[in-house]
């Protein structure tokens, strides 16, 4: 039969997927852990939480699949990105993990930036924000000094933990995209940042494909789990970037949207676009081939957020159940869902969200609708860049997460973005796409595309554009974009008064 086991490591928790040959899962299992926060704005794991819980999901698999010993043949991973790991000399942590959503690393951002910004942009093809990890390891520089002078391995999670399962040091370019030091067009650690910013080439881990071998599974772990077979371990890849080959976004005629607690929209790219620092542009997992994303702060959180404030206990379906009934446009109601800031195409963390044009008629449905169609603007925003970018359009795009769960709100996005839209039949997330970096590694699969046609199935039922609605919604869209402009220094004169 033959099994191969994802492990996605999120900031959240860890999941395992036992897939098979057939595409089919076996099993899954997960393990939550906590996000410490010992003061405003730090994010912060320790990197035993991740082992813990990576034993604990292996400990119920090997427990629940009885052929799992026999069968088992690869692993791979993925995994939350931009977080800061920072090893001794004994390969111990001497820090808890710095983790993506930490925002104590505004002033080293500004130095960064000053200092460096322009060539940052053109070797890394990334702005630069608190979430990557360059401004992580520049606070650790400046404010734990004694840490930083113990520090001899730099690592992310997926990273840290395959070290853990291997004991060997790899991480892969996807993943090292995401450092912003990391050369892009290179496929290779750069020389002039690291040099820039007294970050020793010897202190980060070699960089390889997604698709490489970086070890086998240590012998304890094979006693330990019943594992019959030497179990090769692959290098795997940054969670978005294994959400997009799960989802089989293989390809540059198709995009995927993915609504979360915040959105994603990206695109398959061939080549160097040059998006200028409006999107984000990284390394794929697949060789040789780079991905762009633009990303919607509050996408599921505006949502939330609605319901909580509104809903009066009503469940997401209630408070969904008569959109339907309300015209594109929400009857002349507009609502930005920036609740938090915003990241594509404005990087302003001072913007605030508005319901816009409210008037007495208005009832419940329509600011519900209202709050759809403005989340689904704010991604359109991103696919129109990179449309523009590529001087096409896609004719079809993959909706995954919350978006993809209610029907009135997959023909909003099939007439927001103009496309057919499509839902996977089985939603599992990054997990998936790192099986399927396993099988491709261990030779199931001689492509990529190949794999996808094994592994990846979507639901019969597609949603196409009404010419009608297109019209309408480009109109609103239009008027959605003079929004931002008109309220940006309201917000900040908003926030400034509090």
């Amino acid at each position: 039969m033959g099994y191969v086991l994802g492990i996605d490591l999120g900031t959240s928790s860890l999941k395992g997927i036992v897939m098979n040959q057939q595409g089919g899962v076996v099993a899954e299992a997960s393990s939550a852990y906590e996000i410490d926060s010992r003061a405003p704005g730090f994010s912060e794991q320790h990197p035993e939480y991740w082992k813990d819980a990576c034993e604990e999901v292996l400990t119920r698999l090997s427990r629940e699949v009885p052929s799992f010993g026999a069968e088992l043949e690869a692993i791979s991973f993925s995994g939350q990105m931009h977080s800061l790991v920072v090893l001794d000399e004994a390969f111990r942590p001497v820090y808890p993990a710095i983790l993506w959503n930490d925002v104590r690393t505004t002033r080293q951002c500004q130095e960064i930036t000053e200092r460096f910004g322009k060539q940052i942009l053109e070797i890394t093809k990334n702005r630069v924000l608190e979430g990557f990890t360059l401004p992580k390891i520049l606070w650790l520089q400046e404010n734990e000094a004694e840490i930083w002078n113990k520090v001899r391995h730099i690592m992310l999670p997926k990273d840290y933990l395959a070290f853990v399962l291997t004991g060997e040091l790899h991480t892969d370019f996807s993943d090292a995209a995401g450092t912003l030091l990391f050369d892009v067009r290179k496929a290779d650690w750069s020389d002039e940042i690291c040099d820039e910013f007294g970050v020793d080439r010897a202190l980060l881990p070699p960089a390889c494909s997604s698709l490489e071998q970086v070890g086998v599974l240590k012998e304890s772990y094979r006693e330990r789990f019943g594992l019959k077979q030497a179990v090769r371990v692959f290098a795997g890849g940054a969670d978005n970037a294994c959400a997009a080959f799960g989802a089989g976004l293989v390809n540059d005629e198709e995009a995927l949207v993915s609504l979360g607690t915040s959105g994603v929209f990206s695109s398959f790219e061939q080549g160097l676009s040059n998006y200028q620092g409006k999107l984000h542009f990284f390394n794929h997992v697949l060789p040789g081939v780079n991905y762009s994303m633009g990303v919607t702060l509050a996408a599921g959180n505006s949502l939330n957020w609605f319901k909580k404030a509104f809903g009066q206990g009503a469940t997401f379906e209630e408070l969904l159940r008569d959109v339907g009934e309300v015209a594109p446009g929400s009857d002349g109601l507009l609502f930005t869902p920036y609740i938090v800031g915003e990241r594509t195409p404005y990087f302003d963390s001072e913007i605030r969200g508005s319901f816009i044009g409210i008037d007495t008629h208005h009832e419940l449905k329509h600011f519900a609708r209202a709050v759809l169609e403005g989340i689904t603007f704010s991604l359109k925003d991103s696919q129109v860049l990179m449309e523009q970018a590529k001087n096409k359009r896609f004719e079809r795009i993959i909706s995954v997460g919350g978006g993809a769960k209610n029907a009135d709100w997959m023909q909003i996005q099939a007439d927001v973005f103009n496309a057919e839209m499509i839902q996977l039949e089985v939603e599992q997330g990054p997990g998936v796409g790192a099986c399927m970096i396993a099988a491709v590694g261990c030779g199931w699969f001689d492509s990529a595309e190949a794999c996808r046609e094994v592994f990846v199935h979507y639901k019969k039922e597609k949603f196409t554009p009404s010419p009608k609605n297109v019209e309408r919604y480009a109109r609103f869209y239009k008027l959605y974009r003079e929004v931002y402009p008109a309220t940006k220094e309201l917000s900040k004169d908003l926030l400034s008064s509090l």
